[in-house]
């Protein structure tokens, strides 16, 4: 079934894109990646984000991109449709088990706290992957940018900060950026990532945006099995998004 969107409005000017050479893949081992991206001259403003974003692009700092690997098509853009969304028994209990949390939105500009937890949380979670070693200058480059359309949700109990979502609010919904988290053993029943996802949904429907875009889901990746969870769930399939089959 192909499910309606709002049809992305076609650039006024001609748009210039560039690939990179083929490089390690950073979610299946033994396979190399190919990355279409927008010429990074182009200001990201946000009509052309709202358009490249339903055909499946994502942003990283001030770049759109989206993988274009020859023979592999192992990355699915995903997204919630938010007013079909119900969460499961275990998403209900996460978001009572996390109602003692403030969720407070900011400009993504750098902040030392929000670094301080970013860096706790690659060399916890990240140190075998291409995040790491953690530095100022790759946490400014990939999570910060001076626009509107650009927000931090920062989740705190009392003056603790405990997560931080990167997102970006769309015409048409809300794009998952990045989440990172307190990695400490006494948090992990938090499923903090989780929750975040929770919270963006409730973001999106205040904002009455149909969407959260999820990034892109790969069925091999065990990293990548947590999107499935929340149901029901769209894939881009070419230019169409469609209902996805659950596992």
């Amino acid at each position: 079934m192909i499910v309606s969107s709002r049809a992305p409005q076609q650039p006024t000017r001609d748009l210039r894109f560039f690939l990179t050479v083929p490089h390690a893949c950073s979610y299946l081992p033994d396979r190399e990646a190919t990355t279409l991206f927008l010429d990074p001259q182009e200001s990201p403003g946000q009509g052309v984000y709202d358009a490249l974003a339903l055909l499946g692009f994502r942003r990283s700092g001030r770049h759109l991109y989206r993988p274009h690997c020859e023979g592999c098509s192992a990355c699915i853009s995903v997204r919630i449709p938010v007013e079909d969304f119900a969460p499961n028994r275990t998403q209900r209990k996460l978001w009572r088990r996390n109602d003692d949390l403030g969720v407070y939105e900011r400009s993504a500009i750098f902040d030392a706290e929000h670094y301080a937890l970013y860096a706790r949380y690659i060399r916890a979670r990240h140190a075998d992957g291409d995040m790491y070693p953690p530095s100022h200058e790759q946490y400014r480059t990939f999570l910060t940018l001076d626009h509107p359309y650009a927000r931090l949700l920062e989740f705190r109990r009392g003056h603790q900060l405990l997560a931080v979502a990167a997102i970006d609010v769309l015409s048409h919904g809300l794009s998952a950026i990045y989440t990172f988290f307190d990695p400490s053993p006494e948090h992990e029943r938090r499923s903090l990532g989780t929750y975040a996802v929770l919270q963006q949904v409730a973001m999106a429907r205040r904002l009455n945006l149909p969407h959260v875009y999820l990034g892109y889901w790969i069925r091999e990746s065990p990293k990548m099995n947590y999107k499935h969870s929340f149901q029901p769930l769209e894939f881009l399939d070419g230019r169409h998004w469609r209902r996805a089959i659950p596992l």
